[in-house]
C-alpha cells in the first residue's frame, strides 16, 4: 500500500476530502524532502513555524518538509494523533485584523516524519545522515534551554533537549566527515533572550563533558549557525468551541489549531540566509536582522508592559481579562494612550513602524476569541515591572523632565494590591472593593509588603513611609527608586486617593 493510500485512509477518518486535498498538490508537499528537524509537537510551533513552512511550500519556495521529534516523553500522545493524521491538520486564524473580524482554516501538510526520540532514538540519529537536512528549529520552553548533566551512551536519548542535539550533531559530524557545508542552521524560538548563544554553549559544555574531539568542537562553532531569534504570536491551541466548528465544517480534526492573526518572526542573521529559509520572499512578517536588541525592546515594553500595566491597575479595579479592561469606558482609552505615548516614542526603532506595531497590539488585545486572565498576566508583577516598565518609566523621566501619568499610577496599583496577607500558605493581595486574590510572587518580596503595609495598619507607618520604604528597597528593583524625582510624593497620592475612595 503507497503512502498516498494511507494519506486517503486517514483523512477519511476525519471526514476531509482528499481529492481536494490532492488537486492543491498537499500531498506533494509531504513527499517533499526532509529539510527541517523540528524539537516541540506542541500548539505554538504548529501554529508559527509549521504554518511558515506551508506558506513557503505553497508557494514553491522552499518544497521541504519536516521531521517532527517531541522535546519529552510527555509528547508521545500528540506524536501518536499526528500519525493518525498522517501530519495533516488544521489551523484555525481568528482575531481582528484591520480593524475586522476574521476566521481563515487552513491545512497544514508538512509533517513527513514522525519520530518519538524515546522509542525509536536510532531513526531519530538518523535524521543527521540526511543529505536535505538542512534546519533545526525547537521550542521546548524556556526550561528547555538549560544544561543538564548527561552520560555519553550513544544507544539511549538523553532527557534535555540540548543533549539530544549534541549527538545529532555528532552523528551529522561523522557521517559527513566534518564536512563544512554539512553544517545546519539551528533556530531555536524559546522565549529567552539570546537563545541560539545559550544552546550552543551548552552543546559545546556537552560535547566537553563527552571527551568528543577538538575537531568536532570547533565544526561546532564554525560550520553550524545557532541563531538568536525573537517570535511573537498568540497561539491557543484546540478551541472550547471545536464541536461547533466540527458541526459547521461536517469533518472532525483532533488536532485542530488556533492562533491570532498577528505573528512576527526576528531572527538575527544576515540577510543572505534567505535563500535557505525563504521567509521574506513569501510575504511573511519575518526579519532577518544584524541586532535583535530593538525588536526585544519593543516587545517586551509594548507588549508585554502594558500587559503588566493592565493588570495592576485593571485586578485592582475588579477587572479579569484584557479584552474587557482594553474595551472599559473607564480605563480603556487612558491605556492606549499611555501605550502610544509614554511608551512607543521611547522604543528605539522609527517611530511610524513602532507606531503601527502598537496599533497592532491594541488590536490584539481585543480579540474576541482569546480570554486571557489578567491574574495570569500578574505572575510575578514584582520582576515584570522591573523589566517590562520601569526603563520606560525611567527614561520618560529623563525625556520628558516629568513623570509619565500611567505608568505611575500603574505602580501606585501595585503596591496598592499588594497589601498582603498570608492564608494557609497562600498569598493574597486586596482589590479596592475588599475582595482577595490570589498572588503568585516571590514569597520573600511578598513578606516585604505584608511587613509594610502591617505597620501602617499597626498606626506606625503613613502611607508615604510605606512608599518610600517600599520604592528604597533594592532587593525589589536593583536600586533605589526615591531617587527618581517627585516618584514618592506621586506615587503616596495615587495611593491615599485609593485608600479615600476604599472607605
Amino acid at each position: 500500500m503507497d503512502a498516498n493510500t494511507d494519506r486517503s485512509r486517514a483523512l477519511k477518518l476525519i471526514g476531509r476530502d482528499f481529492l481536494q486535498l490532492q488537486q492543491q498538490n498537499h500531498l506533494d508537499m509531504l513527499n517533499y524532502p526532509v529539510k527541517v528537524l523540528q524539537i516541540g509537537e506542541g500548539n505554538f510551533l504548529r501554529g508559527f513555524f509549521d504554518w511558515m513552512i506551508y506558506e513557503c511550500n505553497r508557494q514553491g519556495l522552499f518544497q521541504g518538509s519536516v521531521a517532527v521529534s517531541q522535546p519529552r516523553p510527555g509528547g508521545r500522545r500528540k506524536l501518536e494523533q499526528l500519525r493518525e493524521q498522517e501530519g495533516i491538520y488544521g489551523l484555525l486564524t481568528r482575531g481582528i485584523q484591520d480593524g475586522r473580524k476574521i476566521e481563515e482554516e487552513r491545512w497544514i501538510p508538512v509533517f513527513s516524519k514522525i519520530i518519538d526520540p524515546y522509542a525509536e532514538w536510532e531513526n531519530f540519529l538518523r535524521i543527521a545522515e540526511l543529505d536535505s537536512l538542512e534546519i533545526v528549529v525547537s521550542n521546548t520552553t524556556e526550561a528547555g534551554l538549560d544544561y543538564q548533566l548527561s552520560d555519553w551512551n550513544p544507544s539511549e536519548p538523553p532527557m534535555s533537549f540540548p543533549a539530544k542535539l549534541t549527538m545529532l550533531l555528532y552523528r551529522r559530524y561523522e557521517c559527513y566527515e566534518g564536512s563544512p557545508d554539512k553544517g545546519l542552521l539551528i533556530l531555536p524560538c524559546e522565549l529567552l533572550e539570546r537563545n541560539g548563544d545559550i544552546l550552543r554553549s551548552i552543546v559545546l559544555r556537552h560535547a566537553e563533558d563527552w571527551g568528543l574531539s577538538p575537531s568536532f568542537q570547533s565544526w561546532i562553532e564554525e560550520c553550524n549557525l545557532f541563531l538568536n531569534s525573537l517570535v511573537d504570536r498568540i497561539v491557543t491551541g484546540y478551541p472550547e468551541e471545536a464541536e461547533r466548528y466540527f458541526d459547521q465544517w461536517g469533518y472532525e480534526d483532533r488536532l485542530l489549531n488556533t492562533a491570532e492573526p498577528y505573528y512576527f518572526w526576528a531572527i538575527e542573521g544576515d540577510s543572505s540566509l534567505e535563500s535557505r529559509l525563504p521567509l521574506q520572499s513569501a510575504g511573511l512578517q519575518a526579519r532577518w536582522v544584524p541586532d535583535l536588541t530593538p525588536y526585544q525592546v519593543r516587545k517586551v515594553r509594548i507588549l508585554n508592559g502594558t500587559h503588566t500595566l493592565m493588570a495592576s491597575i485593571g485586578l485592582l479595579h475588579g477587572f479579569t481579562e484584557v479584552k474587557e479592561i482594553a474595551e472599559s469606558t473607564e480605563w480603556g482609552k487612558d491605556i492606549r494612550d499611555a501605550m502610544l505615548q509614554e511608551i512607543v516614542p521611547l522604543v528605539p526603532l522609527p517611530l511610524e513602524e513602532v507606531t503601527a506595531y502598537a496599533i497592532s497590539v491594541w488590536e490584539r488585545f481585543r480579540n474576541p476569541f482569546l480570554r486571557h486572565k489578567l491574574q495570569d498576566i500578574a505572575m510575578n508583577s514584582i520582576s515584570k515591572f522591573k523589566v517590562r516598565l520601569l526603563p520606560s518609566l525611567k527614561e520618560y523621566v529623563s525625556s520628558h523632565n516629568t513623570l509619565p501619568s500611567l505608568m505611575t499610577r500603574g505602580l501606585a496599583s501595585l503596591i496598592r494590591l499588594y497589601h498582603a496577607k498570608s492564608v494557609e500558605g497562600q498569598w493574597y493581595g486586596t482589590c479596592l472593593d475588599g475582595k482577595q486574590m490570589l498572588l503568585r510572587d516571590d514569597p520573600d518580596s511578598l513578606m516585604t509588603f505584608y511587613q509594610a503595609w502591617q505597620k501602617v495598619e499597626d498606626g506606625e507607618w503613613s502611607i508615604r513611609q510605606l512608599v518610600a520604604s517600599i520604592l528604597g528597597n533594592q532587593a525589589l528593583w536593583g536600586e533605589d527608586l526615591n531617587r527618581i524625582s517627585h516618584l514618592h510624593e506621586v506615587v503616596s497620592s495615587y495611593i491615599e486617593e485609593m485608600e479615600l475612595i476604599e472607605t
